[in-house]
Parts: C-alpha cells; sequence; structure tokens
C-alpha cells in the first residue's frame, strides 16, 4: 500500500463530509447565522470577546491538537494500519467533529455556559454537579499530563524552551495591536507570523539549557519548567482572553499549519510504502505492557485523532464565548476535528514504513513524539531540507500543540471549578452579599486558578507515583467525557425535539468502549495494589473506580430522564 494514496484518500473523505455531512447537521440542529452569540450579547472584554474566524480557528485548532492525534496513532498502529486508519477517518467525521460541533452549538444557544449547564436542563442540578466534576477532573489530568510533557521537552530540547517563551510576549504584543491599536488582522499576521519563525531561530542559537547554565541535574531542571509553566498558565488563565490566550494560540497554529504542509508535501513526494500489516489480529503482544486487545484499546488509544471529550470543553469553555456568528460553527466545530484528522493520519504515516518488527522495537525505546518527528523529518529530507533541521522543527512544533493545550486546560479548569461552586450554592445569586464566604473565594477566579494549579503541582511534583499514570487516566476519562457530552446532547435534542440519531448512535459506541477501557483499567491497577502495594496501583485503581462509578450514576440519571421524556409524550398524544 502507498502511504500517499492512503492519505488522498483520507483527506478526500474529509473534504467530503465537510461539505455534505456537517451541512446536514447544521440543518439538523437549526444554526441561524442572524442570531446574536454570546459574545456580542455578554460581551465583557475579559472572556466574551467577539473575535475575527481566522483567530478563533487557529486558537480552537492549536488548543484542541494536543500531543493525542500524535502518541495515539503511532502507539495504535502495532494494530496494523487499516484498523487505525479507518477509526481515525470514520471516528473523525461520523463522531469526534460531529461531537465538537454540536458541543459548540449547544454552547452558544446557552450564553456559553459550559456543557455542564447544558446536562441541568435535562438532568436536573445533581446531574449537572457529576458531570462538572467528572469535567473538573479530566481537565486536571490535561493540564498535569501536558505540562508534564512540555517540561521533558523543554530539558530535552532547550532551544523550544527559548523559542517558546519569548512567543509568549510577541502573543502579548500582537493582542494588543489587534485589540487596542485596532490593526487589522491581515497586517498584524503579516507582520508577527514572520518574526514567530525569526524566534524559532533565535531559540536555536540560544537555547535555555538549564542543566548547563545552574548545573543541575535533568530533574531538578523538569521540575524548575514545570513551576514556570504553572505562572505561566496562572497568567494566561487570569488575564483577559484577547491579551495573551487568544493571540498564543492563533501565532502558534501557523507553526502547526507548516508543518502540516511539509509533511503532506513531503508524503505525495515521496510516496512512502507502508511496511507494516493492515491488520495484525485482535490483541498484540509488546515488550512493556504484554497482551493488548484491539477492543477497546484502539478507539481509546488514538482517542483525539478522532473523538476527544476535552474538545468539548474547548468548545463549550473559551471558543463558545468568542465566537462572532453562528455561521462559524461548521467551519470552527467541525472543520478544526477534520483537520486535526489529517495530523492523525500524518502520525500514523510516520511509522507504518517501517517494518513490524522494527516498529514494536523502536516503540520499546523511543517516545512517540520522537517517533512522529523523525518519520516526518525523512520525508522533508527527500525534498532537500537538512533531516535534524526538520526534526528540530517538528519537535517545536508538537511543543506548541501543547503548550496552547495547557494554558487553554487551565482557564477551562477554572471556569469549572467556578461553575461546581456556583451550582452548589443556593444562595440567591442577587444579594451575593449573603454568601458564605468559602463560596465567594471559590467563585474568585484569581483563587479557583490557584487550586487548580496547586492540583497539578502535587500531581505531577508531590506524587511521582500517580505522574507515570496520568496518560492512562487521561486517555480513559477524555473517552468516556465525550461519551457523556454526546449523552447529553442526545437527550437536549430528544427534548427539544430535534434529530437525536446523529447523537444517540455514536454515543452508545463510545460510552461502551470507554466503559470497557475503565473498568479494565480499574482491574489492572487493583490487581497491582495487591501484589506490590498501594504505592503502585492504588490512586489509580480508586481513580478510574470513581471515574466509572459517577459514569454509572449519570446513565441511571439519564434513564429516568428518558422515562419522563417518553411519559410526558405519551401522555400528550393521548389528550390530543
Amino acid at each position: 500500500m502507498n502511504g500517499a494514496v492512503l492519505l488522498l484518500l483520507g483527506c478526500a473523505c474529509f473534504l467530503l463530509a465537510f461539505f455534505f455531512y456537517s451541512s446536514f447537521i447544521a440543518r439538523k440542529l437549526g444554526v441561524d447565522p442572524q442570531k446574536p452569540t454570546p459574545a456580542h450579547a455578554m460581551r465583557d472584554g475579559i472572556d466574551y470577546v467577539p473575535a475575527h474566524p481566522m483567530m478563533l480557528y487557529g486558537h480552537h485548532f492549536a488548543t484542541i491538537a494536543g500531543a493525542g492525534p500524535i502518541i495515539g496513532p503511532v502507539l495504535a498502529a502495532q494494530f496494523g494500519w487499516a484498523a487505525v486508519a479507518l477509526w481515525i477517518v470514520l471516528g473523525c467525521i461520523f463522531i469526534g467533529a460531529m461531537h465538537d460541533m454540536v458541543t459548540l452549538f449547544l454552547s452558544v444557544r446557552h450564553q456559553g455556559k459550559s456543557i455542564g449547564s447544558i446536562i441541568e436542563d435535562v438532568l436536573g442540578r445533581p446531574g449537572k454537579m457529576i458531570f462538572l466534576l467528572f469535567c473538573f477532573a479530566t481537565l486536571v489530568l490535561v493540564m498535569a499530563v501536558f505540562t508534564g510533557q512540555v517540561a521533558a521537552a523543554f530539558v530535552s530540547d532547550p532551544e523550544v524552551a527559548t523559542s517558546s517563551l519569548l512567543c509568549i510576549f510577541e502573543a502579548a504584543i500582537f493582542g494588543i495591536c489587534i485589540y487596542r491599536l485596532k490593526w487589522s488582522v491581515f497586517v498584524a499576521s503579516f507582520l508577527f507570523v514572520p518574526v514567530m519563525f525569526l524566534l524559532v531561530w533565535v531559540g536555536v542559537v540560544f537555547p535555555c539549557d538549564l542543566t548547563s547554565l545552574f548545573g543541575v541535574t535533568a530533574e531538578t531542571a523538569k521540575t524548575i519548567w514545570v513551576i514556570v509553566l504553572f505562572v505561566y498558565c496562572f497568567s494566561a488563565s487570569t488575564l483577559p482572553v484577547w491579551l495573551l490566550l487568544q493571540p498564543r494560540d492563533y501565532l502558534n497554529s501557523y507553526l502547526l499549519y507548516v508543518m502540516l504542509a511539509l509533511g503532506l508535501v513531503g508524503v505525495f513526494v515521496t510516496c512512502p510504502h507502508i511496511g507494516i500489516d493492515a491488520f495484525t489480529g485482535f490483541s498484540v503482544t509488546t515488550a512493556a505492557k504484554g497482551t493488548q486487545h484491539l477492543f477497546p484499546l484502539l478507539f481509546v488509544t488514538v482517542a483525539c485523532g478522532a473523538c476527544s471529550g476535552f474538545h468539548a470543553l474547548v468548545a463549550s469553555g473559551t471558543t463558545s464565548k468568542q465566537l462572532d456568528s453562528e455561521a462559524h460553527i461548521r467551519p470552527i466545530g467541525y472543520g478544526c476535528m477534520l483537520l486535526e484528522g489529517v495530523v492523525a493520519l500524518l502520525a500514523l504515516l510516520s511509522v507504518v514504513c517501517l517494518s513490524q518488527g522494527e516498529l514494536a522495537e523502536r516503540l520499546a525505546t523511543t517516545s512517540p513524539v520522537v517517533l512522529f518527528a523523525r518519520g516526518l523529518a525523512s520525508f522533508c529530507a527527500k525534498l532537500g531540507l537538512p533531516a535534524k533541521t526538520a526534526e528540530s522543527f517538528m519537535l517545536l512544533s508538537v511543543a506548541a500543540f501543547l503548550m496552547t493545550s495547557v494554558d487553554s486546560c487551565t482557564r477551562l479548569a477554572r471556569f469549572v471549578w467556578q461553575e461546581i461552586w456556583s451550582t452548589a450554592s443556593t444562595t440567591d445569586a442577587a444579594k451575593p452579599e449573603k454568601s458564605g464566604v468559602l463560596v465567594r473565594l471559590n467563585k474568585n477566579m484569581y483563587f479557583a486558578t490557584g487550586v487548580v494549579i496547586a492540583i497539578g503541582f502535587y500531581l505531577l511534583v508531590l506524587n511521582p507515583s500517580m505522574a507515570g499514570n496520568l496518560w492512562t487516566m487521561f486517555a480513559s476519562a477524555n473517552q468516556m467525557l465525550a461519551a457523556l457530552t454526546l449523552l447529553t446532547a442526545s437527550l437536549w435534542l430528544l427534548k427539544n425535539h430535534r434529530n437525536f440519531w446523529i447523537c444517540l448512535l455514536p454515543m452508545v459506541f463510545m460510552l461502551v468502549t470507554s466503559g470497557t477501557a475503565v473498568f479494565e483499567l480499574f482491574l489492572s491497577n487493583l490487581n497491582k495494589w495487591m501484589k506490590e502495594g498501594f504505592a503502585s496501583g492504588g490512586v489509580t485503581a480508586i481513580g478510574s473506580l470513581v471515574l466509572f462509578c459517577l459514569c454509572i450514576t449519570l446513565l441511571v440519571l439519564a434513564f429516568f430522564c428518558l422515562r419522563r421524556m417518553i411519559r410526558h409524550r405519551i401522555l400528550r398524544a393521548l389528550k390530543d
């Protein structure tokens, strides 16, 4: 099989889906460009700010495109290229992109509130609280996982650290030029995007290597970077969205676009031959983790490459508050996920040129991110680019993916924490002076951000045994969150007499796969706990059990809600 043919077929399917299936979804939802969006109706200059569609597209894509669409397909390639490619393409079209678009629409129609507020309409306050707790746990896991990976990248590739830090200051200046000096997005982009690529070169010339600058160990340097990143996350969460978060994500998106362009051109020029098997069976044996089963691990491992619950939190957390018009729901909600699917296909192609034995051997000794960078760099070498330079640029682009997810994730977790306390408080909102001190404190954005940062610091620095299990926990919780979001959307659509099948069938599939994965995670870590002690698997076992119980509780509430809806419709039909 030719890799260029596989990529071309995947892109063609994505293009057809955008023009036809997303239009179908928009009609069924009732997308109306004439309706004012929350960015206009609730504009506050901090969170609710109408954004140019180009800037919002860049912000949304850069935020949702974390390490998932790269790490997942590389790891899942052990099951064969055909199985992974089919899940990426079909999953993106019918589940992932639909999930993102529907979530963005529902949030826009609910004053830019999170998906938790929407679930209150159908499952009441208890359902909302349970869902918000699930969201908060997932967001903290995402933030901790990605912060750890960025810190590790800064230690191993110090030139990436220099460029990333300088880009933060550039982004703030860019935001001031757009929103205070009233520059056009085109003019500002024309000036600032080349500067960003110049900063990449500055990073190569002046790498910020803490191990040599201060004579510390790599582990100490990583801890220092974690602290620096958390300080940055605190700023990104509390400063106005137009000053740092949005412009930084927008500028970083150009790094990602160039990476995608180089990857696409490299594949189409080199036409790499796929060396691994199309399908290796329903189970594979790995040196690190023993026997792994295609179901449910394929659908959990690929994660963000096909569907991701984290995207719902981004769409309903920051993107919906910046949407200028409902006409942009399709290209941003549906289109960004399709582009992430292209990233996932490139990640798959970066390793499938190896033989089955070489792939297993390299996965046992090399991180998936490095394998991805080396694979695309080998394609770029055929274009005349130095392989080492291309590999460094790919690693920098991946770091940009991670950084944009980390800062947005902190802000989203802050939103959810504030919403949890707002929901828990029964005080009259018109008389905030009667609220308890504890409630008012936790609804404060600075204190709420501090809580999020403190939990992330504990997971990464103070509890190293848990840090080793963060990715596994994140992947399982992420897919279950997507299933619960689709459950919420299905109930809302049913309640409002709209086509709910577009969400219901994907929800059942995601619920079965993610539920099985979480339960297997609980059993495997419970076994480790019993054999090797609590430090080995106790926290992960308890965490996965809590997530599983929260999911079951929401399903029970959904069942009773559905029964009430059916009874109400029957009674109304009898009266008519």
